[in-house]
């Protein structure tokens, strides 16, 4: 049973994300490059290293804060042996080839400076085969004081052809931790109370699903023990409820919200109508209490490209991200996109981040920026309640309200012009003044009243009410 009676962060209404792959993002210490370090640009591979680290975060702290960033999402730092680095063989220690601890202070440092709060990942489902712990297990087998960590079959320990102990999905270099053990259990709290005294934010659970429900409950309790502005996100592909009841997560990575938006503007499977039905329950199976605390995304370390998804069509991504922006949670963009870096899925979508503005797409990075300063200026977009309107088969509509504040996105994937009745769509009295926050209008380019025409595959952003620009965030 959901308990209604508890909040998210509030911070979160305000948030906008960025995701970052700290080996791909941006090299600003070549002094930690390891041997086989690769010329930054090269072909991305699920072996290789850039050399990307802390230091090259903080160099670009400044992009993000242009962008309209409020919040990052770091995948693994601490110490590994692969680039993703969700094999940890020491999660007290950042990895070697991104810093030390005091690079990492100097890292959170700047982005609270800059008003950036900072997330990391929770890799707490498995570690990496060379674990001190794990590694003991191999080498004493039964007498190894951390036998009961793992859940190891036989002995010796094998990882060929088959894996004897039990993994993540089957890869022999990640073993799973045995969370049924109660010093297992205590280790995983430390490392969260351990991040959290070093300034974090927040956590994002990876892969919580394959974790005992129970654990994550104490987790929650640790960690909104220490904060209650502290933010706890889970991974979450398919039905996000069970991580919504107040007793574990504040809200999912809401790829459900990304698998109904592209295949609306990307795929074209979806009609309009469709998209709104699907949104709208979506919604409505997601508590009032966690609505701020969803984490919309279009693209991720775990997905191909949103310009590739697109196949290329940089109108049709527009009209994702202004979907994006304008829905209620919190947007998330990953790291190049906004630049228009393109790439399938792993290892295409990991490409080191390209820092050559010549080589930009000028026109979808103005775009990104732009909806992200149109939901900065207006409360409705982000903090208004939701609802999704189909404009025949080819336009949907967000509808954002909070108060006497409106604000309504307009997206149209079709091919011909789309005319709104305004008045009508919102229910307001003939007349009513819309202020133009994003996108292009006939006539005033910065108020619209009565009827709006949009063009084909283009989206417009505007706002009404007794202020209708809002407060900054």
């Amino acid at each position: 049973m959901t308990d209604t009676t508890w909040n998210a962060p509030a911070w979160l209404a305000d948030a906008v994300f960025y995701q970052v792959f700290p080996e791909r993002f941006a090299n600003g210490d070549r002094t930690l490059d390891p041997p086989d370090v690769e010329p930054w640009g090269g072909e991305p591979t699920r072996d290789n290293f850039f050399g990307g680290d802390l230091a090259g975060i903080v160099e670009h702290l400044d992009h993000l804060v242009e962008l309209g960033v409020t919040a990052l999402y770091l995948t693994p730092i601490f110490e590994a042996q692969t680039n993703h680095r969700y094999d940890a063989v020491d999660y007290f220690t950042v990895d070697h080839r991104l810093g030390d601890l005091a690079a990492f202070r100097r890292f959170v440092a700047a982005a609270h400076e800059r008003g950036l709060r900072v997330v990391l990942d929770a890799v707490l489902n498995h570690c990496g085969i060379g674990h001190h712990a794990f590694a003991d297990v191999i080498e004493h087998e039964a007498a190894s004081p951390y036998v009961n960590w793992f859940s190891v079959a036989d002995f010796p320990v094998t990882s060929h052809p088959e894996p004897n102990y039990k993994t993540c999905s089957g890869c022999w270099y990640l073993p799973k931790w045995n969370a049924f053990n109660p010093q297992v259990r205590e280790h995983h709290l430390e490392v969260a109370r351990h991040w959290i005294a070093e300034g974090i934010d927040g956590w994002r659970l990876d892969v919580p699903y394959y974790v005992p429900m129970p654990f994550w409950r104490r987790f929650r309790e640790t960690v909104k023990g220490i904060d209650p502005e502290l933010y706890i996100v889970a991974e979450e592909w398919r039905e996000p409820e069970q991580w919504l009841a107040g007793d574990t997560a504040d809200g999912t990575m809401n790829y459900t919200f990304r698998d109904l938006v592209l295949g609306f503007t990307a795929d074209r499977s979806l009609d309009a109508p469709a998209v709104a039905a699907g949104l709208t329950t979506l919604w409505d199976r997601v508590p009032a209490p966690a609505r701020p605390a969803m984490l919309n995304l279009l693209g991720s370390h775990d997905t191909e490209r949103v310009l590739t998804r697109h196949g290329g069509d940089r109108a049709a991504a527009l009209l994702a991200y202004a979907l994006l922006f304008g829905a209620q949670g919190a947007p998330m963009v990953y790291y190049g996109d906004e630049v228009g870096m393109v790439g399938e899925n792993d290892p295409g979508c990991r490409a080191p981040m390209v820092w050559e503005r010549e080589r930009w797409d000028g026109e979808l990075y103005a775009a990104v920026r732009g909806l992200a300063a149109a939901r900065r200026a207006n409360e409705a977009l982000r903090r208004g309640e939701q609802r999704v309107v189909a404009l025949g088969p080819d336009g949907l509509a967000l509808v954002r309200q909070d108060g006497p504040q409106l604000a309504l996105v307009v997206v149209n994937r079709g091919s011909g012009d789309l005319d709104v009745d305004l008045d009508a769509l919102v229910g307001r009295a003939p007349g009513t003044s819309w202020q133009v926050l994003h996108g292009r209008v006939g006539g005033d380019p910065s108020k619209v009243a009565g009827s709006l025409r949009v063009g084909p595959a283009d989206a417009v952003v505007l706002a009404a009410g007794e202020t209708a620009g809002g407060r900054g965030a």
